[in-house]
């Protein structure tokens, strides 16, 4: 998937321009860098020795090409309950100097591990990817050379959805636009398959915010970015380890920590609602007064009843999530705990 370069990416920059990828890159320093590739997982034992040979595959020839001076894996255990630990010492036997490990003291979540990862794992750019060989790493080369170009982000966005099941594709799909319609800054069809400089990262360490959604955060740094993209894969081994409760919590998360417009819908609603009752109220004492024949009925009272119950329950559930949000920041407790590394990194220098 090696991309020539009259036949780059191209380039957005941070105010949304966008500018010829192939005189990007012959005006750009082509100075080799250093590269980290950060993995989360979490019961993902089965497909580990088969990441690690890929990624090896796909980093020799990278340094091959002198695009790199120096590249390793961090693999990032997120409490998982099977043999990942183990593997993940084995494979840093096995690959001495290449392969790096991060435990963390129990499961702290997906965005949680990504991000302890991306904090502890030194390098000029670093890459973040799934254990489970959906996202190609035959595209890493081509965001190696889109940093090369200028980009300090490379965003990696699958062509399609094909390889998912229809509600999941359905779902995924309005859950974008719906983000995009409240004015959330969001790559389609990105997840966590990114590239990001030292400068970049350096910045996120400054986003203090309990309620990881990375996806949506780091569009929100802004720098020049780009997008590379590629066909996904089907799962190498095992099953996945999001559930739909977890897929449901994580799009909550994504409108609850970059909008505040379910709270102005239910303002809006509120207000609707009371004019709605007002005119109702009025239209009650017109006919009591003026109209004899008014017979009392069981739909008339009961229906505006269950209705502004139900209104009042929706617009208290949302305003929930929101003071639920404000509660877990205002603790302040570390989004992610090392228990132990197996690289020599001064780990007590990250703030989780």
């Amino acid at each position: 998937m090696t991309l020539p370069e009259a036949n780059a990416p191209a380039i957005t920059s941070e105010n949304g321009s966008t500018s010829d990828a192939a005189a990007a890159t012959n005006a750009a320093k082509a100075a080799p860098c250093t590269l980290a590739v950060v993995i989360p997982c979490h019961n993902e034992e089965q497909v580990l020795p088969e990441t690690t040979q890929r990624l090896n595959n796909v980093l020799d020839a990278l340094l091959a090409k002198h695009i790199i001076v120096a590249a390793k894996i961090y693999f990032v255990d997120d409490g998982s309950t099977d043999h990942t630990w183990r593997t993940i010492e084995d494979l840093a036997a096995q690959h001495d100097g290449r392969v790096h490990g991060l435990k963390l003291s129990r499961n702290f979540g997906q965005q949680n591990a990504i991000l302890a990862g991306l904090l502890t794992a030194p390098g000029d750019v670093v890459i973040s990817i799934d254990a489970d060989l959906q996202d190609n790493v035959e595209a890493i080369e081509e965001m190696v050379r889109a940093y090369s170009a200028g980009a300090e982000v490379v965003y990696g966005i699958r062509r399609d959805r094909t390889t998912d099941a229809f509600f999941k594709r359905a779902t995924a799909e309005w859950y974008y636009r719906l983000l995009q319609a409240m004015g959330v800054k969001l790559v389609f069809n990105h997840a966590d398959f990114r590239l990001m400089s030292r400068r970049v990262i350096e910045e996120l360490r400054n986003c203090n915010e309990s309620n990881l959604l990375l996806r949506g955060l780091i569009p929100q740094l802004g720098f020049r970015s780009a997008s590379v993209y590629y066909d996904r894969q089907p799962r190498f081994a095992g099953e996945t380890k999001y559930s739909i409760s977890k897929m449901v919590s994580l799009a909550i998360t994504g409108v609850t920590s970059f909008t505040e417009i379910p709270l102005k819908v239910i303002t809006l609603l509120g207000m609707c609602v009371s004019v709605i009752s007002f005119g109702l109220g009025l239209w009650a004492l017109f006919a009591k007064i003026f109209l004899s024949t008014v017979v009392p009925g069981w739909a008339s009272i009961v229906i505006p009843l269950y209705m502004l119950g139900g209104i009042q329950l929706l617009s208290l559930g949302v305003i929930g999530q929101y003071l639920a949000k404000i509660y877990f920041e205002t603790k302040g407790r570390p989004r992610f705990i090392i228990e132990k590394t197996l690289s020599p990194i001064k780990t007590e220098q990250v703030k989780g």
